[in-house]
């Protein structure tokens, strides 16, 4: 009797793991990699890359997805007053086919994947740290099913610098004529 409720729990156990780890019940994520500060300086662009990581079993639809009905990936920023945020440039999806769906072929991004976002702090921004905030939206699936979408909270920041400019010492200029 006590073997069989060993082999029982053993089992249990056994099946309770493979549940944990089959693609159904597995919750999936994305996650935003660290980010360097970029130094911009004011009045200027500059490029932030900011480099996100799919995890392994998981796929999510590019920001150009072929069928209209597939949530896209996007990305939504909320930079602070004087720092505009002029272009954000996403990457190439994959073309893949998947078992749900063996006849179409479904752009998609996997692994690690850099979204480039170009900022250009106004001319009259103090020079410091500013934080830029937003949220990653996306919709993850697997080789079985896809899953709700979901939004990743994304910050950088990027430290305002003074121009090359505006640290040099301006020559006052001289009279063409001679004084004596």
């Amino acid at each position: 009797m006590k073997i069989g409720l060993l082999v029982a729990a053993v089992l249990g156990a056994a099946l309770g793991v493979l549940a944990q780890h089959s693609p159904g019940n597995r919750r999936p994520s994305v996650i935003l990699q660290p980010t360097e500060i970029i130094p911009i300086s004011r009045g200027h662009s500059g490029t932030v890359e900011l480099m996100f990581r799919v995890q392994s079993g998981f796929h999510i639809n590019s920001n150009l997805p072929h069928q209209e009905y597939l949530k896209k990936t996007e990305l939504k920023l909320d930079a602070p007053t004087d720092i505009l945020v002029r272009k954000v440039s996403y990457p190439d999806g994959e073309d893949r086919s998947f078992p749900f769906a063996p006849d179409e072929k479904i752009n998609v991004y996997s692994g690690d994947f850099t979204i480039t976002v170009e900022v250009r702090p106004l001319k009259t921004v103090l020079p410091t740290k500013y934080a830029v905030h937003g949220y990653l939206n996306y919709q993850a699936c697997d080789n079985a099913a896809c899953y709700p979408p979901r939004k990743l909270p994304v910050t950088f920041e990027v430290r305002v610098t003074k121009s090359a400019s505006e640290n040099k010492h301006k020559n006052t200029p001289q009279s063409p004529h001679v004084h004596g």
